[in-house]
């Protein structure tokens, strides 16, 4: 956005209670360019980065959005706190983004403290937590802890972040309270609106939409502009974004959008901008959305409340949603791009994020040259039995349900349990090298016939690309609750 300044009286920013006692502007202002301009190994003056803040905070933009890896985001943000705070309060919504494996109640508490000591504050308003990985059940474990922290009253509430509707359900039917989910969400990246936005309007959770001006790319500045040479000194939210391009078909598809974005924002007086947050603010689910800013470099202040004063109609939509039409989808479900290929990273790849990722569960090696994982059921122990078996090129999987050590994932929700329970099959394949694309085989056990449109649904979600040969059989299960048990086969190609 770029700030176009005159006489006209700001508009009121409109508020949206994310909760109880946390109420936020619909517009939050999106530190991650802190770690973009930090990159040089420079630190942004505290003092500096509170006094841009101000400015945000005189015009009702209250809310900051930052994380862990954001540089020195929290600590300026911190700064503010400590020095303007009490006269003008701000909201500040935090990360945390453990690198993937086990994650004990002394990390949790470690990063609740980190923050808390950065941020200035003996309460965070809201914790926003990243998984790397749903198949290995450490994402669970953490938000247990976390839940355990919010009830000391160290977190005000917990959120989660580039976390897809079926996970983010089977969190919910898990008795996880969360009352945000942030996601890339754009004129440009429709996934959230696949399912994630509808389960959030339902269950009273509120999308964070960021990536919403797909790091400028979607304002009037590069209207009708030729793509340029992209390199490794590209801003960083550049050169994350135009791989979003690539991926929904490239340059002149995305100017497609932008002439339609330009046409709708000439009969608004606005600006591309402007239209471009307008569209996701209007979508059911939609509590914010988030505006990067670069303190004390490029603010976008005035032109943000514009978006505030302008109400798109039924036309406005259909144009937008034409021009949308001649995109090819992102691929994958929200998230995706932090946890396989294409990774839609500023780097292509995971290389600023990850070092390695560790296998879910511990492999033992037994004669014959066979491998077997574990994961810490009571009934692998009673029953002496492993959860899989690599013999060669195949791995057979045992019966599998939504049992993970003494509790049971995904409550009494069929298409919870079902994702949990693949999750946990492609964790224990992941861990002996294989993945679910080598799956060739599934039986599924349901225990009531009304939960096997749910079931199918999910494994279709999960394995439908695939093409597995299945059986689903109606057969009574061995434990309370449970809604369904599967078994697989899987053989990895050229192995051996």
């Amino acid at each position: 956005m770029s700030d176009r300044a005159d006489s006209t009286p700001a508009p009121n920013v409109s508020r949206v209670a994310l909760a109880p006692g946390l109420d936020v502007p619909r517009v939050l202002t999106g530190l991650w360019q802190i770690a973009d301009m930090e990159r040089d190994g420079s630190t942004v003056d505290p003092e500096g980065g509170a006094a841009a803040m101000e400015r945000y905070v005189a015009a009702g933009l209250t809310g900051f959005d930052m994380a862990d890896h954001y540089g020195s985001a929290e600590v300026i943000c911190g700064h503010y706190r400590a020095t303007r705070g009490a006269a003008a309060p701000i909201e500040t919504l935090t990360k945390w983004v453990p690198k993937p494996g086990t994650v004990t109640m002394d990390d949790v508490r470690d990063a609740v403290d980190r923050a808390s000591e950065r941020l200035r504050t003996e309460r965070l308003d809201l914790l926003q937590f990243h998984t790397w990985t749903y198949d290995d059940p450490s994402w669970l474990d953490a938000l247990e802890h976390l839940m355990a922290l919010r009830a000391e009253g160290r977190i005000g509430e917990l959120g989660l972040t580039n976390v897809d509707a079926a996970h983010l359900q089977m969190a919910l039917d898990s008795g996880i309270e969360v009352v945000t989910d942030q996601v890339s969400f754009s004129l440009l990246d429709r996934r959230a609106a696949h399912g994630l936005t509808r389960l959030c309007a339902e269950r009273g959770i509120h999308v964070l939409a960021y990536g919403t001006l797909a790091g400028g790319l979607l304002t009037d500045r590069w209207l009708g502009l030729d793509e340029p040479a992209w390199n490794e000194s590209t801003p960083w939210s550049l050169n994350k974004y135009r791989r979003f391009i690539e991926q929904v078909g490239g340059w002149d598809a995305y100017q497609a959008v932008l002439r339609a974005a330009r046409n709708v924002a000439d009969r608004h007086d606005a600006s591309i901008a402007n239209v471009a947050t307008r569209a996701i603010l209007d979508t059911p689910g939609v509590g914010a959305v988030i505006v990067g800013a670069r303190l004390g470099e490029s603010e976008h202040v005035g032109d943000t409340l514009r978006t505030f004063a302008i109400e798109l109609s039924a036309e406005d939509h259909a144009e937008l949603a034409a021009a949308i039409a001649g995109l090819a989808p992102v691929p994958g479900d929200c998230g995706d791009e932090y946890r396989k290929p294409p990774f839609l990273t500023a780097s292509g790849d995971l290389s600023h994020h990850l070092d390695a990722l560790p296998a879910p569960y511990p492999v033992a090696s037994l004669a014959g040259g066979r491998r077997v994982v574990t994961t810490g059921t009571t009934w692998e122990t009673i029953a002496g039995y492993a959860r899989a078996v690599r013999d060669g090129a195949t791995v057979h999987v045992s019966g599998t349900t939504a049992n993970h050590r003494e509790r049971l994932v995904g409550g009494g929700d069929a298409a919870s349990q079902t994702h949990f329970v693949l999750d946990k099959i492609e964790g224990t394949l992941r861990s002996l090298g294989a993945s679910l694309e080598d799956v060739i085989r599934t039986r599924i056990f349901v225990a009531d016939e009304a939960d096997v449109e749910a079931i199918s649904r999910a494994h279709g979600a999960r394995l439908g690309h695939v093409l597995p040969a299945n059986t689903l059989v109606l057969a009574g299960l061995v434990g309370d609750d449970l809604k369904v048990e599967i078994e697989a086969e899987a053989r990895v190609p050229d192995a051996g």
